[in-house]
């Protein structure tokens, strides 16, 4: 402790703003965090987190780079837990469902302390007590602000429910009070609860069967398809402060309803003496995600074996964010990522972000660190309650990754279950922008592992003429047929299907199908024969086994086991694209005033009608059949009523336009202006398309669409046979590969459930389920592989 000469500009330093964040749990760089011996230091300027370890000295080297000289060190503990006494009564029996609020200081005990780093480079000297006692109210400001990590956290569980124009313009008709609680039924069975009230005209519906057994036949539903009233409330989940589930048929979403009170009193309902009664969708949601799990042990009942060390450390669950664990360990688990995420010394010494936690290559880094060094990988006290539990790791919390990442999307920045082949896709995608901004060469990086090219070959059935397009993509989609069992009784009812090869799988894929289509070259409608094959392939391949159907029309996961070849070896030497061969003549460009017209849909219509869960092409057609004028409600209704049209996913035919109506074609400076901002050639043509050439609407289409890799079969590209440069990958022989990884997942939705992720090591299978991580038992390898959701393979 010494005299300080720059306390003169401790004056200039103000407490953090509500809505900035302070990094005081853990260091930005490194998982360091508070409750180590020498706590963390929160830099009193600009409140990043440094750790002050020895070998990476973070907050050392923030305060030496960004000129900002006092820090406030924070270190953590444990309170002892208090002991009741022999003698005293136990609590009186809970009768009420309550959530009492955890709070960090009823637990823990901090001791702060403020530091200048300009007395002392090395460690920070800290300041003399008469000092301190002039800066507490800064420290109390800094400690009482909300973290970085709860302030993230509680704006990703925060989801704005809004009024529609259905909940603000109801009409209500006359009618009769409704029966109290537990008398009141379903008006087409017998169900007492999950029981939806029509705010039109009181009729009583239940709800569809949702998250794992809670009963409904959709009723609701039904009325609502057979009388066009949009609002329901769930009964139950009202409260005397006016709360309440509210959805909305016609917007297919949850809603506010402002009058609410009033328009329940015409049934005569009286919020104020409203007793909440039943789990609102969120809570059911919320509780059904944390009930699903994977056993930990074997297939002899016997706990599996807890595994430490380099490479194994866990990732604790923030919520919900499995999906991001399984998807973010099967990565680090390529020779690839952890090459290139090696040299974490190197970037922070030439890092130019201000701050660590707005650096997407900082977070990689910090993940690489805290997964691959094995430092964070040692068992945590509070999981032994007894010897002979099982001891696992904490795990490290990647809030910082998962923030930073999510930020901006409509989705990944929520708390909310999400796919992890779509994460997976999403990620892939900001690395790649992230590696553009940064001016470094796409070949560099180690997402091009995963890159390669798809061939679409096109065959006129009239004159034999041939057209090739080669895609980029990073991973192959593979539809899972769903075929019935003769016993459908195996498991309480639940359904069974038939076994699927692999290899079936890739058939599928790449045999032939026909399509409707207008030859350029015989200028008319003819048939065409389309097929898939490879054009190159990867280092890595990611296999998306597509297992779903509509049930309620909500995307179900169905249980369909897929067979791996021997030894889990996949060769795809036989699915190799040739290009144009001798022989075969190329077709025409296409005449821009013969062309079939590409359609143009309402990007917001369609968003809509896709977060449904229908297909793009089924959005499409129901568009188009309902005059496509943007009416999301009509194509809705034509979708209810086609669902079951033999071609209802066959490409949508395009009739030859007239010279007033040419379809849109974008030139390549256009193209070249999108992908210089990280998206594809696909996808911003695609994306040019659909906005009719306006740049700035195309880039809002592409950021509302991530997950559309600018592939549409249905209007077959007018792009030259011969492109202009070579596609990612490998075109060599043999394709071998041999599964590395693959991602599973428990539950009926990609959007709930549980995900997990098992990983080839050199001592074998280890299954990583968030913060758990074991040897994983080889008869339960070899029953979840057949049911995996995400297969990665590497090639030999």
């Amino acid at each position: 402790m010494s005299n300080c000469s720059h306390l003169a500009e401790l004056a200039q330093l103000q407490a953090p703003r509500l809505s900035q964040s302070v990094h005081r749990e853990e260091c930005t760089q490194c998982f360091d965090n508070q409750d180590l011996p020498s706590g963390i230091d929160v830099c009193l300027t600009c409140f990043n987190g440094g750790c002050l370890s020895d070998e990476r000295h973070h907050a050392g080297t923030h305060a030496q780079r960004a000129g900002h000289p006092f820090t406030l060190n924070v270190k953590r503990k444990l309170k002892p837990s208090p002991q009741r006494p022999s003698d005293e009564e136990p609590p009186a029996k809970m009768k009420k469902l309550a959530i009492v609020e955890d709070r960090e200081e009823d637990k823990y005990t901090h001791v702060t302390t403020v530091k200048c780093w300009r007395c002392d480079p090395a460690q920070g000297a800290e300041l003399p007590p008469d000092a301190q006692l002039q800066l507490q109210s800064l420290i109390d400001g800094t400690m009482r602000s909300i973290s970085s990590a709860r302030q993230s956290e509680v704006q990703a569980w925060e989801e704005e429910i809004v009024p529609c124009e259905h909940t603000l313009t109801l009409e209500q008709f006359a009618s009769s009070h409704i029966q109290a609680s537990g008398l009141a039924h379903c008006q087409s069975c017998d169900l007492k609860e999950n029981l939806w009230l029509c705010l039109t005209c009181g009729s009583l519906g239940c709800g569809r069967q949702l998250y794992g057994g809670v009963g409904g036949n959709g009723h609701g539903l039904k009325h609502f398809e057979e009388s066009r009233h949009p609002v329901s409330v769930k009964l139950g989940t009202i409260t005397p402060e006016g709360g309440a589930d509210i959805y909305c048929y016609v917007c297919d979403d949850t809603k506010l309803d402002p009058a609410l009170a009033q328009h329940l009193a015409t049934f005569g309902i009286n919020v104020s003496t409203q007793t909440k009664t039943e789990k609102s969708m969120t809570e059911l949601q919320i509780e059904h995600n944390l009930n699903y799990d994977f056993s930990l042990t074997g297939e002899d009942g016997q706990a599996l074996e807890p595994v430490f060390g380099p490479g194994l450390t866990g990732l604790a669950n923030l919520g919900n964010s499995c999906y991001i664990a399984s998807v973010i360990q099967t990565l680090f688990a390529l020779p690839t990522f952890q090459k290139r995420y090696s040299a974490a010394a190197q970037h922070w010494a030439a890092c130019t972000e201000p701050l660590p936690a707005d650096c997407v290559e900082c977070q990689m880094f910090k993940l690489a660190d805290g997964l691959l060094s094995g430092r964070y990988a040692h068992p945590a006290s509070h999981y032994a309650p007894a010897a002979e539990t099982p001891v696992f790791q904490a795990g490290v919390r990647p809030g910082g990754f998962k923030a930073l990442v999510g930020k901006g999307h409509a989705e990944f920045a929520t708390m909310k279950q999400q796919d992890a082949e779509e994460f997976f896709g999403w990620l892939v995608t900001v690395l790649r922008r992230q590696a553009k901004k940064a001016g470094r060469p796409a070949e560099a990086e180690p997402t091009e592992a995963f890159a390669f090219g798809m061939e679409q070959r096109l065959e006129c059935s009239e004159c034999g003429r041939v057209r090739y397009r080669v895609d980029s993509v990073d991973n192959v989609s593979l539809a899972v047929p769903a075929r019935e069992t003769a016993d459908r009784q195996s498991e309480a009812g639940k359904k069974t299907y038939e076994e699927v090869l692999l290899e079936e799988l890739l058939g599928n894929l790449t045999s032939p199908e026909v399509l409707e289509y207008h030859c350029p070259a015989c200028a008319k409608g003819v048939h065409a024969k389309k097929q898939t094959r490879f054009a190159t392939f990867p280092e890595v391949l990611v296999v998306h086994a597509k297992k779903f159907q509509l049930v309620n029309w909500v995307p179900t996961k169905l249980d369909i086991p897929v067979v791996l070849p021997e030894d889990d070896i996949l060769i795809l030497d036989k699915y190799i694209g040739r290009g144009l061969q001798d022989g075969e003549v190329a077709l025409p460009e296409t005449d821009a005033s013969d062309a079939p017209a590409a359609p143009q849909f309402d990007a917001g219509a369609l968003a809509q009608l896709e977060g449904m869960g229908f297909p793009l092409v089924r959005c499409q057609k129901a568009l188009l059949a309902t005059g496509n004028t943007g009416d999301a409600e009509a194509a809705m209704e034509w979708l209810f009523a086609h669902m079951e049209d033999p071609d209802i996913d066959a490409p949508i035919e395009l009739a030859a336009s007239s010279n007033t109506s040419v379809s849109f074609e974008p030139s390549p400076d256009q193209i070249r202006m999108l992908a210089d901002m990280g998206f594809t050639s696909a996808q911003a043509r695609k994306a040019l398309r659909e906005t009719g050439g306006d740049a700035e609407r195309a880039v809002e289409w592409l950021f509302n669409h991530p997950g559309d890799t600018g592939e549409d079969a249905a209007v077959p590209s007018a792009t030259p046979a011969a492109a202009p440069t070579s596609p990612p990958g490998s075109s060599a022989l043999p394709a071998k590969y041999r599964l590395k990884a693959f991602i599973s997942h428990k539950g009926p939705s990609v959007h709930s459930g549980h995900y997990v992720a098992h990983i080839r090591t050199a001592e074998g299978w280890v299954l990583f389920n968030d913060e758990k991580v074991v040897k994983a038992d080889d008869e339960s390898v070899r029953n979840l592989k057949r049911l995996a959701y995400l297969y990665v393979f590497e090639k030999v």
